[in-house]
């Protein structure tokens, strides 16, 4: 009789956990980690007073931290080798109340140095989930969310695209011939309005469920490896969205920068530069750091040992539970250095071949080149973080598009120079360059200049750069962000059922979409697997007469690249490039799929770009 007395109260005890404890982050953990702490959240009504044990082979509790509020309870857990995977016991007392809750150790799948990351062998197709294709209707109103709008007419609302229009539309990446994805945000944004854009987090262990589940989540990326495609996980460490618990619940003051936002809000200056300035004034170095993005994205303290350990778990349980290629941290430099520096760090050490490129925001290559892993400018500290985005490139092509390109630093010669302070990078093999992306204008503005866009991205294509491509440019997507970001982060057409056009499919494209989609299609093709691009060294010539050329060489093998940056017809002298021709006086002409004599002079046409095989 007493041990079924005994048996109904454990099983009343362990009916109440869902009442006292409504989430423990991270849900899961994984064994043969090489970091022995583990880090448990636990959050429910009046937790912190709870005692808490535990009995389990392999872990043992290190500490138990009560922050100010009352529903937090931190327990650190150490980990022993021994660990095993199973479900352990967390034993809490709380006043005359006893519970249980079980938390799951999961076998790991890859060892870190089985993660491999992108490289200059890639190309990343940036796109924004909610604007790309509408996979699965029912997603599109999601109950017991703040309010928000389903209008596809409305450039600030959700329109509805999700995770499974994307994988619906996997065969498309791979006929165009980009090798990895980068999605914006998928985590939960439940903010009144719908963020669509992602940025604004809400829980950092939940896919946003107007996109799909976390499960749909780890399906895609199966999928997308079984495509040959990588997956790079837009992730957001400098502020989270206001709709947050940790801001309906602030877990101590220190959690978030300038916490009595109330009574007095700071917006970050988004002025990056203190942090290279020799001469920055406390004030400046303040604001930018620790002033919020905007008032619906709180600033997180990096600084506070809690939130740090909770971000930094947060990046590897993604990569071992859902098998990512790659992060792109968002606001690099607006989180605190030291911080930041320390987490890449720790990730690199637990993933050697695993790749992480952060928005690093500057228009000189300097401030870019001083964010990267083992700079000398930044010397002594050191950001740890591998890849940068080359922001510089991005502004100078979109610059001369408009110019006749000359020896005065008009047009093309922005590019060459662009490419002359490579000196300045610690690494030239990680930096990530671009046209155009969420963030800017379209690189075609408002117009249809096909032979400019496609001399920007034989440029970015076939220099010594990381390339990233964002959706539609292929079939010349434009737009810009005069009246809203919405516009130049506009649906791609065929992505909802009933559009007009669909530019998926060859047969409803335009003619001018299609020639620019096979120009796409037959470079990224050309591309794959060329080692003389993804390994090659780069030889430039200085711009002359609105001529811009360079050459890539391996192994024996050379591909030289000429570009004429004027809307004029132009003469070129191959005497010039002797030392890349040698004796060869022909090759074959990638982009038009033909010979080309190498004798005397070329001409060519107006904005014109060859690319040329030896």
């Amino acid at each position: 009789m007493k041990k079924i007395i005994y048996i109904i109260l454990t099983l009343l005890s362990l009916n109440a956990v869902a009442g006292n404890i409504n989430k423990i982050d991270p849900p899961c953990w994984f064994t043969e980690m090489n970091i022995p702490q583990l880090q448990l959240m636990v959050y429910g009504k009046n937790i912190s007073k709870a005692e808490v044990s535990i009995s389990y082979p392999g872990v043992k509790v290190d500490s138990i931290v009560r922050l100010e509020s009352n529903n937090y309870l931190l327990i650190y857990l150490h980990l022993d080798k021994i660990l095993k995977p199973g479900k352990m016991k967390l034993y809490f007392k709380q006043e005359n109340k006893s519970f249980v809750a079980e938390y799951e150790f999961k076998k790991r799948e890859k060892t870190g140095a089985e993660h491999k990351g992108f490289d200059m062998s890639d190309v990343l197709y940036l796109l924004m989930p909610d604007r790309f294709a509408n996979g699965n209707p029912k997603n599109d109103i999601a109950k017991n969310m703040s309010p928000y709008k389903l209008d596809r007419n409305d450039p600030n609302s959700r329109h509805g695209g999700d995770l499974a229009g994307i994988e619906q539309h996997l065969n498309y990446f791979n006929d165009l011939g980009v090798t990895a994805l980068w999605f914006t945000p998928v985590l939960e944004n439940n903010m009144e309005g719908g963020s669509y854009h992602g940025y604004a987090t809400t829980d950092y262990y939940k896919i946003d469920r107007r996109l799909g589940s976390n499960e749909e989540y780890c399906n895609l990326i199966k999928d997308a490896h079984q495509h040959g495609l990588k997956v790079i996980m837009d992730m957001v460490f400098n502020h989270c969205g206001s709709e947050h618990q940790w801001i309906k619940d602030m877990p101590s003051k220190d959690w978030f920068n300038y916490p009595d936002y109330k009574n007095h809000f700071v917006q970050t200056s988004g002025r990056l530069t203190p942090h290279v300035d020799p001469y920055a004034s406390k004030y400046d170095y303040d604001k930018m750091i620790n002033g919020w993005f905007v008032p619906s994205m709180p600033d997180l303290n990096q600084r506070n040992p809690h939130v740090y350990k909770y971000l930094v778990q947060n990046s590897m349980w993604w990569i071992e539970y859902a098998d990512i290629d790659g992060i792109r941290m968002d606001t690099y430099p607006y989180a605190d250095y030291d911080a930041m520096s320390n987490w890449q760090k720790e990730i690199n050490d637990e993933y050697p071949n695993f790749n992480t490129v952060g928005e690093t925001w500057g228009s000189e290559p300097a401030y870019t080149a001083w964010w990267q892993k083992d700079s000398k400018l930044s010397a002594p500290r050191n950001s740890n973080l591998k890849t940068v985005m080359d922001f510089s490139f991005m502004v100078n092509i979109n610059k001369a598009k408009n110019e006749q390109s000359d020896e005065y630093g008009q047009g093309l010669e922005r590019i060459y120079n662009n490419f002359v302070y490579d000196f300045l990078y610690a690494n030239n093999n990680s930096i990530l360059a671009f046209l155009e992306n969420h963030d800017s204008d379209r690189f075609l503005g408002e117009g249809d200049n096909l032979p400019l866009l496609e001399q920007a991205a034989t440029l970015l294509l076939t220099t010594h750069r990381i390339p990233q491509l964002y959706y539609g440019s292929e079939i010349m997507m434009n737009g810009v962000k005069t009246v809203t970001d919405g516009y130049v982060r506009k649906d791609f057409p065929g992505g909802w059922t009933g559009d007009k056009e669909n530019a998926f499919k060859q047969e409803d494209r335009t003619a001018k979409q299609n020639e620019c989609y096979n120009f796409f299609q037959r470079l990224l093709h050309w591309r794959q697997g060329n080692e003389v691009i993804s390994k090659g060294k780069m030889i430039q010539f200085i711009p002359e007469k609105g001529i811009y050329a360079y050459a890539r060489q391996y192994n024996g093998k050379t591909v030289l690249v000429i570009l004429n940056g004027t809307d004029k017809e132009a003469s070129v002298p191959i005497e010039r490039y002797k030392e890349i021709l040698g004796e060869k006086n022909e090759g074959r002409e990638v982009l038009t799929e033909t010979n080309i004599i190498l004798a005397n002079k070329l001409t060519m046409t107006p904005r014109q770009s060859l690319v040329i095989e030896l």
